[in-house]
C-alpha cells in the first residue's frame, strides 16, 4: 500500500510502498479515505523519543482518519465490514492515517454520520475535539463569560471561536490572528480580533474588557502566548495552556489574580484507562451532534494528495496555513 512514513534518521517525511499492517484482538483495519494533517504530526521529531521501545518501523503517522472498515478483531463489537467510521488515533502507535491503510482500536472509533462529508469528519477531531474539551469540559465557557483565543485562525482556534460564540453562548469572543486573517475569524464569530503583530494584545484585552481583562482564555499557540494569555485575565480567570504547560512564575500577579490553570492533550487518553477514553467519546458526540445541527461548520479546508501531503507535513510548523488541510486518499 502508500503509505507516508516517518524516517527517523533524517527527520524526513517519504511516500513508499508498504505491507498493509496486521490488526490486534481489538483492532479495526480501516481503508483510508480522507486523513487530516496536524501540527502534531510534523513535530514527530520533537515527540519521537516517548514512543515506546523499540521504535517500530517502517512509521505512518496521521491520528484524523475517515474510512471504510475491512477487517475486524477478535474482541471488536458493534462493527460490520464496509461500516463508514471516523476516528482520532494514537500518535504512539505506527499504522496512522496518512496511508491507503489505518489500524484502530475500535473503542474510540465511531460511525461516520451520512450526511458528514469525508473531508468533514477527518478534518474535526484533533482539532475540533480539542477545543470542545478545551472549552465545554475544562474551561466551561458560559454566557457571562469574555473569551480570548490566541491562534484563532488555526486548526484548533477555527473551532474554538465557532464553539465558544455558537455553543456556549460567550458574552464577547477576542481573538488574536494576524491581519489577513482577520475577516476570516469574524465570520466564524469572534467579536474582536487582535493583530498581534502590530498590537500589544495585553493592553488591547484591557481596552476591549474596560481595564478588567477576560475571564477565560485559551492558548492555541505556544512559544510565550501562555503568558500572554495569562495575564489578559480578570480577578478569578481561567486559563488553558495547549501546546506546552502553564508557567505560573512568568505570569504577572498571580497569585493574587486568584487565576486556574489547565491544560490538555486530546490523545493522551490512550495511554491510561478505559475511563480515559471517556474524554474522547464525549468530545467527539459533543462537536459532532454541534456539526449537524449547524452550530459549528468545517473551518477553511483544502484537500491534497500524497505529495501534497508531504508537502503539508513540511510546512505547517511554519504556521502559514488557516483552516484545515485533508489528504484525499
Amino acid at each position: 500500500m502508500k503509505a507516508i512514513t516517518y524516517q527517523f534518521e533524517t527527520d524526513q517525511f517519504q511516500l513508499n510502498e508498504i505491507d498493509i499492517p496486521e490488526i490486534g484482538k481489538n483492532d479495526l483495519l480501516v481503508k483510508v479515505k480522507a486523513c487530516g494533517i496536524n501540527p502534531v504530526d510534523a513535530k514527530i521529531k520533537f515527540w519521537k523519543g516517548a514512543i515506546p521501545e523499540p521504535v517500530p518501523s517502517p512509521y505512518v503517522v496521521g491520528l484524523d482518519v475517515v474510512g471504510e472498515v475491512v477487517k475486524m478483531g477478535k474482541k471488536v463489537k458493534g462493527f460490520a465490514k464496509g461500516d463508514e467510521v471516523f476516528y482520532h488515533g494514537n500518535m504512539f502507535k505506527p499504522h496512522g492515517g496518512l496511508a491507503e491503510y489505518a489500524v484502530h482500536d475500535y473503542r474510540t472509533v465511531f460511525h461516520k454520520p451520512y450526511s458528514l462529508k469525508n473531508k468533514e469528519a477527518a478534518a474535526a477531531p484533533c482539532a475540533g475535539w480539542t477545543a470542545w474539551r478545551a472549552l465545554v469540559e475544562k474551561l466551561k465557557v458560559n454566557e457571562n463569560d469574555k473569551v480570548l483565543i490566541i491562534g484563532a485562525a488555526g486548526g484548533v482556534g477555527s473551532y474554538a471561536v465557532q464553539i465558544a460564540k455558537h455553543v456556549c453562548k460567550a458574552k464577547k469572543v477576542i481573538a488574536v490572528a494576524s491581519s489577513q486573517k482577520h475577516d476570516y475569524v469574524k465570520s466564524l464569530g469572534a467579536d474582536e480580533v487582535i493583530d498581534y503583530k502590530n498590537t500589544n494584545v495585553v493592553a488591547k484585552v484591557k481596552e476591549l474588557t474596560k481595564g478588567k481583562g477576560v475571564s477565560k482564555s485559551f492558548d492555541c499557540v505556544g512559544d510565550d502566548n501562555d503568558i500572554i494569555a495569562a495575564n489578559s485575565l480578570a480577578f478569578n480567570g481561567e486559563m488553558l495552556e495547549l501546546v506546552g504547560v502553564v508557567r505560573p512564575d512568568k505570569y504577572d500577579n498571580v497569585f493574587s489574580k486568584n487565576i486556574t490553570f489547565h491544560q490538555l492533550a486530546l490523545g493522551a487518553a490512550h495511554g491510561f484507562d478505559k475511563n480515559s477514553l471517556t474524554t474522547i467519546i464525549d468530545a467527539a458526540n459533543g462537536l459532532t451532534d454541534a456539526m449537524l445541527n449547524g452550530k459549528v461548520k468545517t473551518p477553511q479546508l483544502i484537500t491534497v494528495d500524497f505529495e501534497g501531503a508531504i508537502e503539508t507535513l513540511n510546512s505547517i510548523l511554519d504556521r502559514k496555513i488557516m483552516g484545515k488541510v485533508v489528504l484525499k486518499v
